[in-house]
């Protein structure tokens, strides 16, 4: 069962999982160089997953440039998350939780109780949650927000140091 909702301004709570590469990724390791956008989706391929990937993929530059790294997880397998990233050339990682652990670990909610829900969660450095969105609606449009509050947090870390 989950545990609380991950909100703002809560320390991001750490995980491990397996990469399609075979490799570990473990949250807070990147945490150590990066900004994080933790996304989690309901499904590989399916329309809306697919428009929100996509978008996310045309603006990794602009992540990139943020100091970000966008980290993608649904409960798909590994060779399906393979092919969604060999199709649509996604940039980014993508890691399976198949058992859910990590989707209640963070408090993702389902929508109507049995399909997965789509959040998003932008993680500073220092490991807080600085920006959380749960919606299946528009989810293209969620990028944007992200990007926005990106700019925002790399403007106040400029100005701590000016």
């Amino acid at each position: 069962m989950s545990k609380e909702v991950v909100k703002i301004g809560d320390k991001a709570p750490d995980f491990e999982l397996q990469r399609l590469d075979g490799g570990f990724f473990r949250l807070y390791e990147l945490l150590k160089m990066k900004n994080v956008v933790l996304y989690f989706y309901p499904k590989d391929s399916s329309s809306e997953c697919t428009k929100q990937a996509c978008e996310f993929r045309d603006h990794y530059d602009t992540f990139c440039d943020l100091e970000t790294e966008v980290v993608c997880i649904s409960y798909d397998k590994a060779d399906a998350h393979k092919r969604f990233e060999r199709m649509y050339r996604l940039p980014f990682t993508l890691l399976s939780d198949c058992d859910g652990q990590i989707r209640n670990l963070y408090g993702v909610p389902r929508k109507f109780g049995i399909m997965p829900g789509r959040a998003i969660y932008v993680i500073d450095k220092k490991g807080e949650v600085q920006y959380v969105f749960n919606s299946l609606s528009k989810p293209a449009e969620h990028v944007q927000q992200v990007l926005d509050v990106l700019h925002d947090l790399n403007h106040e870390s400029v100005a701590e140091y000016a």
